[in-house]
């Protein structure tokens, strides 16, 4: 099992907080963590965002996240796109940090930074993208901030980028929810869009396992089945859980249940194992 998409330190975006006390613990406890939750769900690897303005010899922000990668077998790290920033200097830093190797992605904070995917400020991270042939992985959806304004996650903005940077391959976290019929429709249309379906429940096993967790996770095993059918790409499905804001074993056992059997080897490896070349 592949998760595409965990946290390992604070975000740094504005409003977001740490997300969860663990986060705020020293590289060695949160690399310890991480690998106990992992071997509870039998996840084999695991794709870890990183800092947003972190620094200028940080410029993706991905230094502190690179730190536990080390003592997490399986661990890779996916740098922050920042389009408050144009200058030259900085994509010099930019682009040295990619042709490290180091980078398996590059990730858009949509709604929390008030740019829209299709914003010329976020053109020349696209461009890296595509010349170092690296996913972009764009929040969609809901946010975790009252300063967030929702207008720049709707996932119908990943349609026009989409279709400016077909050798591009972007990647729609949450499914867009709550606009999860936005997003399949965004999938469908477009063969280099994927989703994943990280933070669609969040809370802890208790949580997970109350009768309101045993509701909510009714209503959105709904939301992605309709999404897998009426997207008729269930290639493009990416297994995720957005931890620590969800456990990833319960995290597990609600998707097992969501996505249809026969989708399982795709959605939980499968896909990102191809997507990312894992």
């Amino acid at each position: 099992m592949i998760d595409v998409h965990i946290h390992a330190v604070p975000p740094n975006l504005p409003g977001t907080g740490s997300l969860a006390p663990i986060l705020r613990e020293p590289p060695e406890a949160v690399a310890a963590a991480i690998r106990r939750e992992m071997q509870a769900a039998n996840v084999r690897a695991v794709f870890a965002m990183g800092v947003w303005n972190a620094g200028e010899e940080d410029p993706l922000g991905i230094e502190t996240t690179l730190a536990i990668a080390a003592r997490v077998p399986g661990m890779s790290a996916i740098g922050v796109a920042d389009p408050t920033r144009t200058d030259a200097e900085h994509f010099r830093r930019v682009e040295a940090a990619l042709a490290t190797g180091r980078v398996a992605a590059l990730k858009c904070y949509l709604g929390y930074l008030h740019f829209e995917p299709s914003h010329p400020n976020y053109r020349r991270y696209y461009e890296l993208a595509a010349r170092f042939k690296l996913p972009v992985v764009l929040h969609t959806g809901d946010t975790y901030s009252p300063n967030a304004k929702l207008k720049y996650a709707h996932p119908l903005g990943i349609d026009d980028v989409a279709v400016d940077h077909p050798e591009v391959r972007f990647v729609m976290c949450h499914l867009g929810n709550p606009w999860t019929l936005e997003a399949a429709e965004v999938v469908y249309k477009n063969i280099n869009v994927w989703v994943d379906l990280s933070g669609l429940l969040l809370g802890n096993e208790e949580q997970f396992a109350s009768e309101e967790g045993r509701e909510a996770a009714q209503d959105m095993s709904y939301e992605i089945q309709r999404a897998i059918r009426y997207s008729e790409r269930p290639n493009r499905f990416l297994y995720g859980t957005d931890w620590p804001l969800a456990p990833m074993l319960a995290y597990a056992d609600f998707m097992r249940a969501a996505v249809p059997p026969e989708f399982h080897e795709a959605v939980f490896e499968e896909n990102a194992r191809l997507l990312f070349k894992v």
